[in-house]
């Protein structure tokens, strides 16, 4: 379904003035963020053009930013900078020291330049919605980043058509494992020779990530306890055994790589407060945790993998490894005692 938006939310002052979260205050009025920014009437909210690759490829001019990627249980914050950018067709890449994202295009929607103003200092934001209105990704400037470059990009892109926003509604995206060739697919599986054909694998079968663990042999797959994720940081912080985190949505998917130091608990918040990465984990929208274990040709490949109740996928944890190498045995270690 989609809704035509042509409504303008009436508050009685600007968004940014509750210090409320956007996110929050939209959840609260029953709309979607996008809608309540392009309702927003005056120069601290800006809406940008459709050209997405342009976009993209401008990001490298801010110097060091923050970007954060988010679903509905999981934050995901890395601070560096925009670089080695690829475009191809719907999907992007960007391989830049700590930036590391996976993109898909055919769900950017809408884009906002935003510049809220802070007794310490204007708080300037890039950020780019998929057709239900959430957050696909937000690029946070910091205080080495290149102002004059924001400014640049906002004049450039900003778009004056000022066409009514539209927002979709839909459907989970759950294939279940219900009249799938399982024995096709579990052959299809053991004879895998690396990690990235799996997403394929899935498709070309009908699943879902979450579909396949029905029928995936046991020997692969294990379910954890709820304790697993927080020993998983925790012992990875304690024994400096790197890991890689991803954590996604419709449009991007963000990924850390390295140890991490500061694990601590804040209600239902599990965190990681490090240096460059901030991870915010609500473990109580975590229904299922996964070990899952993928044939390559060299050697099985581990993850742990969290999902909720909708069981869409939350977050990913990997070990690090370079691309035609085994496994690191430490982490293969700590994943199989969780």
């Amino acid at each position: 379904m989609t809704l035509s938006n042509a409504v303008r939310v009436q508050t009685p002052e600007p968004f940014y003035a509750s210090g409320k979260r956007s996110r929050d205050l939209a959840k609260e009025l029953g709309i979607s963020e996008a809608e309540l920014l392009a309702s927003h009437d005056g120069p601290e909210v800006v809406r940008l053009g459709s050209d997405t690759a342009g976009l993209l490829q401008a990001l490298p001019d801010l110097g060091e930013v923050m970007a954060l990627t988010r679903n509905e249980a999981a934050v995901h914050e890395k601070v560096g900078t925009f670089g080695r950018i690829t475009v191809a067709g719907q999907t992007g890449l960007v391989l830049n020291d700590a930036i590391d994202l996976r993109l898909f295009f055919q769900h950017w929607r809408t884009a906002f330049a935003v510049e809220i103003p802070d007794e310490k200092g204007s708080r300037r934001s890039l950020q780019i919605f998929d057709e239900t209105g959430d957050a696909v990704i937000k690029i946070h400037l910091k205080p080495a980043s290149d102002v004059a470059a924001f400014e640049a990009i906002r004049n450039r892109f900003a778009d004056s058509s000022l066409q009514p926003l539209e927002i979709e509604a839909l459907a989970p995206e759950d294939a279940s494992s219900r009249d799938v060739d399982a024995q096709g697919f579990r052959e299809a599986f053991r004879a895998m020779r690396d990690i990235h054909e799996f997403f394929p694998l899935l498709k070309r079968f009908g699943l879902s990530r979450h579909g396949s663990l029905d029928i995936i042999e046991a020997e692969f797959v294990r379910r954890l306890d709820h304790s697993a994720t927080r020993n998983l940081l925790e012992k990875a912080s304690a024994d400096a055994v790197p890991i890689m985190c991803f954590v996604g949505n419709r449009g991007c998917i963000q990924i850390h790589h390295g140890l991490v130091s500061t694990i601590k608990i804040m209600g239902p918040w599990l965190n990681v407060l490090d240096p460059g990465f901030n991870l915010h984990l609500r473990q109580d929208l975590v229904a299922e945790t996964w070990l899952v274990r993928k044939p390559t040709r060299h050697g099985l490949i581990t993850s742990v993998e969290l999902y909720a109740e909708d069981r869409s996928l939350i977050a990913q944890f990997f070990g690090v490894r370079e691309e035609q190498s085994p496994e690191d045995p430490a982490w293969r270690q700590l994943a199989e005692g969780l």
